[in-house]
C-alpha cells in the first residue's frame, strides 16, 4: 500500500481513543479546500516504508486505542483489506476515513468485519457537489456509500468541512439534511492556509506543533 504520512499518536482523530494516524497516497478528487495536497498524486512522494510503519505500530500497540487509515482515498489502495486485516490481527481497532466514493470497497471492508468506526466527509449539496470535488462526481456512488454505512450497525459519523467562501448558510442546511436519521454528523473548521487552491489561502503562519511532556514519556518522540 501507498502510504504517504504516519502520526504515532493522536488524541484527535479517533473519538475517545489514542491512535496512531496512517495517511495513504492518491485520491479521487481534488477539492479546492483540501489541506492534504501533497497526498493527492498517488505518486507524487516517495512511499514509507510498510513493514517499518507495521513495527513502530507493533511496538506502541498496548499504549494504543487504535488505529486511523486516511488520506488521501484508502479506498482507492488495492491491497487496503490486507492492510487492515493485518492491524486487526495486532488486535487493534481500525476507523477508517473516507469520501464515500466506492462504496463497493465499503461494503466488502464492513463484510469482513474490518473497520471498527467509519467517518465519511460530505461535502456539500448534491447539485453543489462538483464544484466542491474538483470534478465531476458521481453522487449516486456517494449516496449508497451513507445508506450501507448508516445501516451497517458499524459506529460512525458524516462530517463536512465549513468552508465559508464556497459554502453559504442555506448550503449548508441542505448538507445537514442529507445525513441519515440517527446518524452523528460533524462540522469541521476550514483550515484555509494550506488549501490547494491558492485563492482560498491565508498568510499567517501555523503555531508550531509541541508534543506535551506526558506523551512524549509515554509513546517516545514523535516520528
Amino acid at each position: 500500500m501507498r502510504i504517504g504520512g504516519f502520526v504515532p499518536v493522536s488524541l484527535c482523530d479517533y473519538p475517545c481513543r489514542v491512535a496512531a494516524v496512517v495517511f495513504t497516497q492518491g485520491c479521487n478528487f481534488r477539492c479546492p479546500f483540501c489541506h492534504n495536497g501533497h497526498l493527492l498524486d498517488r505518486h507524487g512522494l516517495a512511499p514509507l516504508d510498510e513493514e517499518a510503519l507495521f513495527a513502530q505500530i507493533a511496538e506502541r500497540r498496548n499504549r494504543l486505542g487504535g488505529v486511523v487509515v486516511s488520506g488521501g482515498e484508502p479506498t482507492l489502495q488495492g491491497d487496503l483489506p490486507l492492510f487492515l486485516h493485518r492491524l486487526r490481527l495486532l488486535g487493534l481497532d481500525v476507523k477508517l476515513d473516507t469520501n464515500g466514493s466506492r462504496p463497493d470497497v465499503l461494503l466488502g471492508l464492513i463484510a469482513d468485519g474490518l473497520v471498527n468506526y467509519i467517518a465519511m466527509d460530505i461535502k456539500a449539496p448534491w447539485d453543489k457537489y462538483d464544484r466542491l470535488v474538483g470534478q465531476s462526481c458521481d453522487t449516486i456512488a456517494l449516496r449508497r456509500s451513507m445508506r450501507l454505512i448508516a445501516a451497517s450497525g458499524v459506529p460512525h459519523e458524516f462530517r463536512t468541512t465549513r468552508v465559508e467562501p464556497l459554502l453559504s448558510a442555506e448550503d449548508c442546511g441542505e448538507i445537514a439534511r442529507q445525513v441519515p436519521v440517527g446518524s452523528a454528523h460533524k462540522w469541521q473548521r476550514f483550515r484555509p492556509e494550506h488549501s490547494l487552491d491558492p485563492l482560498l489561502r491565508t498568510t499567517p503562519p501555523a503555531p508550531p506543533a509541541v508534543a506535551a511532556p506526558a506523551l512524549a514519556a509515554a509513546f517516545g518522540p514523535l516520528q
